[in-house]
């Protein structure tokens, strides 16, 4: 026997196992690879779709993060401003007693100085007063005064 004839014997024997394994891999390919495809590629559609809709939901937490952080600044703006508006108030309540007490003190001061005045003036008519009585007793002391003649006298001369 020769070459060419043992091989188409031998090509003639794996002939059916060919057919077999032709036969097996269709039978795989429509029961087994095909659906194992279609799962594959729902997967990869769930997968994808779960994709658009966790961008779109990210999308949608970034800009309800915006709107809190407006909301919050805009509360803390009105906060402020009320604190503002109460210092403001509460300054203008101070600078109303502090006026007060000032036209107060300057009222007492001017009752003070008007006072003083009314003593200096009365002070002023009681020396006008007992000026002219002291002087003129003082004048008389003078004239009645006589020449001392006593020993310190002497030690001068």
């Amino acid at each position: 026997m020769s070459i060419g004839e043992q091989l188409a014997g031998l090509l003639l024997q794996a002939l059916p196992t060919v057919v077999l394994i032709f036969l097996l891999y269709l039978f795989l390919k429509a029961n087994f690879f095909k659906p194992l495809e279609r799962v594959l590629e729902e997967r990869s559609a769930k997968i994808e779709g779960a994709r658009k809709a966790s961008e779109g939901g990210l999308a949608a937490a970034v800009e309800k993060e915006k709107a809190y952080q407006e909301a919050l600044r805009q509360a803390r703006a009105q906060v402020y401003a009320g604190q503002e508006q109460a210092r403001r108030a509460e300054m203008e309540k101070k600078s109303g007693r502090v006026r007060d007490a000032r036209a107060a003190a300057s009222e007492r001061i001017r009752a003070a100085k008007d006072k003083i005045a009314a003593e200096v003036a009365a002070a002023k008519k009681d020396v006008e007063r007992d000026s002219e009585s002291l002087a003129a007793e003082i004048a008389k002391l003078v004239l009645e005064r006589r020449p001392p003649s006593g020993p310190a006298m002497r030690g001068a001369q």
